[in-house]
């Protein structure tokens, strides 16, 4: 039977503003998702940065192995190369695990490749300087499925030239946010269409699945399709075959 746990990041993304709940009541929302990922196997929790230190102390006071990640240049990606360096440098020295980095896929579309190019580079090596992993949120929403195969090749050429084969597996090509208004009834987050482009092309790197994945089923095939991790608010709902009520 497979265990679907290993493959969950359990994620609360929001903002108080974002919820309509106080700083309070956010953190508390942050620790219950730390006590539910413990108390159910999850691997790891997925926050924003202010809330690293605050996971990492909660997680290590039940001896728990589950990880910490967090997203840096969320949601939007067009942070300066400079500010996301600095944004993933304090979550790493809070303690954090995983950064997930939103690509600055505006610049992409625009053509600067040169800009992602630096960012990739300046955040991968960043990251495993502290021995840590990292995504790369590429927002297919925001893509055509020929921008979603180029991004995803360009990636991996990036990975082949500058780091050892080794540390490819720890670095992901993240399908979304969540948080894209893609409009027109169309999906803001992963699906199975844009997983297959992604894992044709990113050759050695592996793959994260994010947003819409609400139930095992969903989970079940994202898997079948060679995605590694699933980022998710329905992480317990997805444990118990029920649907999560989030869109993320």
């Amino acid at each position: 039977m497979m265990n679907l746990a290993v493959y969950l990041d359990s994620t609360y993304l929001k903002t108080p503003e974002q919820s309509g709940l106080s700083q309070q009541q956010t953190i508390d929302k942050v620790v219950a998702l730390c006590h539910e990922a413990q108390a159910n196997g999850i691997f790891a929790v997925m926050i924003r940065p202010e809330f690293v230190s605050l996971a990492k102390d909660e997680l290590r006071r039940d001896s728990s192995n589950v990880k910490v990640g967090t997203v840096i240049g969320f949601h939007e990606g067009t942070y300066t190369t400079d500010l996301k360096m600095e944004e993933a440098t304090k979550a790493l020295d809070a303690g954090a695990d995983e950064l997930d980095f939103v690509l600055n896929y505006t610049a992409f579309i625009e053509g600067n490749t040169e800009l992602v190019k630096k960012e990739f580079l300046e955040g991968t090596g960043l990251t495993f300087e502290k021995g840590k992993v990292v995504k790369w949120i590429i927002e297919t929403a925001a893509l055509t499925n020929e921008q979603i195969s180029e991004i995803s090749t360009l990636l991996y050429q990036w990975a082949k030239e500058n780091f050892p084969l080794e540390y490819h597996k720890s670095i992901f090509v993240k399908t979304s946010t969540g948080f894209y208004p893609a409009g027109e009834g169309k999906p803001n987050g992963a699906t199975i269409e844009h997983v297959d482009i992604i894992k044709k092309h990113c050759g050695t790197l592996s793959v994260k699945a994010a947003g819409g994945v609400r139930n095992a089923q969903e989970a079940k095939e994202m898997i079948a399709h060679g995605v590694g991790r699933i980022g998710t608010s329905s992480a317990v709902a997805i444990l118990q075959d029920g649907k999560g009520s989030e869109a993320y």
